[in-house]
């Protein structure tokens, strides 16, 4: 199924004139819709509980953001399936009507008891929503390599990828900040959290970027010498098209690691919570953005902070730029020692080296653990040949 669905919707050609740019507004329009209408009947299992509050406050303004929702799609839809005769576009209306038929209330949905886990598809639709309205058009606009399609090879996998790290993100919570709060409850008291609290927020949102990615940094150089977490960080490098949404591809084991590794300093020190707040929002989004296909340069900055450039050649698969740039942020800390790679023209070859990495989401999955568990075979599978004889 998954095979099917990659060989008939990636490195597709959204040309004008056949319907399939309002079929692909449609259809896409109307999956969020449909997550959303989702999220209206069931909150208390498909809402993070953290923006519960702000949807109650402002409920009438979301209802309305998803009803126009539907109605963008039913008409992209039906322009496609009438005009263009686009089958598409007419999946993209069914789609867009059942959203409707789910979100305006004829359905009435069960009374779910408060339950203690959830699922955040508010926080998917949300964030997939406001990225695709930024990087879409910049990536249009300024790209990097004009003939890079939106729908390149390997965006399935990509939003497979997206979809779980913002679905699950209770499940990383759990396995990662919990452990660490736990642990921080039982030290006595802390003399360095009261000397950080008293500063600034904006001086502790400094403090932040420099002490989280200097330890993100070696783990990050770990990660590419150390061959046992090289194959969990091969799958991040295993895209051969550098795009907004190829952030999105980290084994879970990555993900645990690295948030856990980046959560530490945070809860040790005792950031203030808006200090924080703004951090995270701040470094999600540059995340993204260095992997994106935009064309900038910025010549003084690039030294100061990680950008596009600095990070696609960490990706690039040629040579001299392999085990380079490994800093998230501040790209001094590659300067310091010694790993930084910034030639004057840019990357345009990316993708693992020796290395054939499997396309599927699962088989990505279970590729790091593949060889260890064949020794493992190989290992049982000789001493039961001995006892046999």
């Amino acid at each position: 199924m998954t095979d099917q669905l990659r060989a008939k919707f990636e490195n597709l050609e959204l040309n004008a004139g056949l319907g399939k740019i309002s079929a692909f507004i449609s259809v896409s329009t109307a999956f969020l819709c449909l997550f959303g209408a989702l999220c209206f009947l069931f909150p208390s299992v498909l809402t993070t509980p953290e923006l519960r509050p702000l949807y109650t406050q402002h409920y009438d303004a979301f209802y309305f953001s998803l009803m126009l929702g539907i109605v963008i799609s039913a008409g992209f839809g039906a322009f496609s399936a009438i005009a263009r005769q686009n089958r598409y576009g007419f999946y993209g209306l069914c789609l867009a009507l059942i959203a409707a038929v789910l979100g305006c209330g004829v359905i009435k949905a069960p009374v779910l008891p408060s339950l203690p886990f959830y699922a955040g598809f508010d926080y998917f639709v949300l964030t997939l929503f406001i990225l695709a309205l930024v990087f879409i058009p910049l990536e249009g606009f300024f790209a990097k390599n004009p003939e890079q399609k939106i729908l390149r090879v390997g965006w399935v996998t990509d939003m497979k990828y997206f979809m779980f790290s913002h679905v699950g993100i209770q499940l990383f919570s759990f396995l990662t900040v919990m452990p660490i709060q736990y642990w921080i409850t039982h030290i006595p008291n802390n003399p360095i959290v009261p000397l950080v609290q008293a500063q600034p927020i904006w001086l502790q949102f400094i403090e932040l970027l420099i002490v989280v990615d200097f330890t993100t940094y070696w783990l990050h150089r770990a990660m590419h010498e150390v061959n046992f977490l090289w194959r969990f960080h091969a799958i991040h490098h295993s895209t051969e098209h550098m795009d907004w949404l190829a952030s999105s591809r980290l084994h879970i084991v990555e993900v645990l690691m690295t948030r856990f590794i980046a959560t530490l300093p945070i809860f040790l020190l005792g950031f203030h919570t808006s200090a924080v707040f703004a951090y995270l929002i701040f470094i999600s989004f540059h995340a993204i953005f260095i992997h994106s296909n935009v064309r900038f340069r910025f010549p003084y900055l690039r030294w100061i902070i990680a950008t596009p450039e600095f990070h696609h050649w960490h990706h690039s698969s040629e040579k001299p730029a392999i085990d380079k740039n490994y800093a998230a942020f501040i790209p001094l800390y590659d300067v310091i020692f010694k790993s930084v790679y910034m030639p004057n023209h840019l990357a345009s070859v990316y993708g693992t080296v020796g290395y054939k990495i499997p396309n599927s989401f699962v088989k990505q999955f279970t590729w790091p653990f593949k060889r260890y568990v064949n020794r493992m075979k190989k290992r049982f599978g000789n001493s039961s040949d001995i006892k046999k004889d």
